[in-house]
């Protein structure tokens, strides 16, 4: 009997479209001899969907038809079977049901442990991080934190809420010129490199500053890391295992790697070594990049090193891709960012060594069915119910 992964991807999130194009291209490579794929698509507006024409890109190009053929559902727990249960009708229909999740959601509103946390709540197996890992992984003030206390190198920083800065702009400039110019203004949970400029100066600062509170309430500034080269690595596995990919290095005219560089550069046309990172219908990303990447064997391996350490740290699970600065002169390596759900989930770093797409999903779903058996036994709750002795509010007076 075939495993049905329900593959949930959308939502209300600027990184809405990288999600569908990321989910498309994993159930195109998926092993159908062992998987049964349920497409489970979240809207904008947050209306689940599901239904078979879900899994082919053409579908989003009219969200008319999606409405008209799809059927919108809820995940429920049905007496221990994960249900997706039709919204519309009088009798609430059964429209499938599914064994594991598997989120292929970027961003703030899903990425961030939100849809992690709903799925744990009905009970259902999911594949990659769980809601803590995702939660710190979207926040980079947090994840930086948590690097702080783990001793691993990320560029200097400062933060603040957007009601500081509406309260006291010049306070909060003052902090930030602590750092010293350039300073690379960010939303604080957001993806894709959205909302991100570098500052040279106060006036360009400010105007940075005014465009990341257009995303988010809680935006992180730091310093410009020299003679740039930026790295990533992904890491495989769970909290008892890890496996990292190759390292890519990538390629940029601009100052940092943009959306514009990842997304929509050259028509899709670019990628590893000129050849692209083919999709299901098309290519997901468009940035340059060489894999391997030619860097200093010192260099390499601790780039590798910090890979897990930081998977580690911030309690991952799945493929998570760890973004890192690099100071070419120094040669010295600085944690950016990690991605929990990344683009194209970085098959692509994997696939050189020898580890294809297909391979790589069996990985991530396995691992998952794995922690979900092993968590099953610990304790969640006990059966001794202590309402049966509840004599109301007299009773307990404040002593629970």
């Amino acid at each position: 009997m075939k495993i049905k992964v329900g593959v949930i991807f959308g939502g209300s999130s600027v990184e809405h479209e990288i999600s569908i194009i990321t989910a498309v291209q994993a159930m195109s490579y998926m092993n159908k001899d062992k998987y049964e794929i349920v497409p489970i698509y979240i809207t904008k507006n947050r209306t689940w969907y599901t239904g078979k024409m879900l899994t082919d890109m053409e579908s989003f190009k009219d969200m008319d038809l999606i409405k008209r053929y799809c059927k919108p559902v809820t995940l429920v727990n049905i007496d221990g079977t994960f249900a997706l249960q039709a919204t519309k009708g009088l009798f609430r229909k059964v429209v499938n049901t599914i064994d594991i999740a598997f989120p292929i959601v970027h961003g703030k509103g899903v990425e961030d442990g939100s849809l992690q946390g709903y799925i744990e709540s009905v009970g259902v197996p999911s594949v990659g991080p769980s809601i803590l890992g995702a939660a710190v992984g979207q926040d980079k003030v947090v994840m930086k934190q948590i690097l702080d206390s783990h001793g691993i190198a990320n560029p200097a920083y400062t933060w603040f809420y957007d009601s500081e800065y509406m309260e006291d702009e010049n306070k909060v400039i003052k902090e930030i010129e602590k750092l010293k110019y350039p300073v690379i203004v960010k939303p604080a949970r957001l993806g894709s490199s959205i909302g991100i400029k570098i500052a040279n100066n106060r006036d360009e600062l400010i105007v940075s500053i005014e465009d990341a509170i257009k995303y988010d309430d809680k935006i992180l500034v730091e310093e410009v890391i020299k003679d740039l080269k930026e790295v990533n690595c992904a890491v495989v596995g769970n909290n008892t295992y890890q496996e990292t990919s190759l390292i890519a290095l990538m390629k940029t005219k601009n100052d940092f790697l943009t959306f514009e560089d990842k997304y929509l550069s050259g028509g899709g046309k670019k990628g590893i070594k000129g050849k692209g990172v083919k999709g299901a219908s098309g290519n997901m990303s468009t940035s340059e990049f060489d894999i391997p990447a030619k860097l200093p064997k010192s260099v390499e391996e601790e780039v590798k090193k910090l890979s897990i350490d930081t998977f580690k740290a911030l309690n991952l699970s799945g493929v998570a891709r760890i973004d890192f600065l690099v100071d070419g002169k120094k040669n010295k390596v600085y944690v950016n960012e990690p991605n929990t759900i990344p683009g194209s989930l970085s098959f692509y770093l994997f696939k050189p060594a020898g580890k294809d797409y297909t391979t790589l999903l069996d990985e991530m779903i396995t691992t998952a069915i794995k922690d979900y058996k092993n968590n099953s036994k610990k304790i969640t709750s006990f059966e001794s119910n202590i309402l049966s002795t509840y004599n109301g509010s007299k009773g307990v007076k404040g002593k629970i």
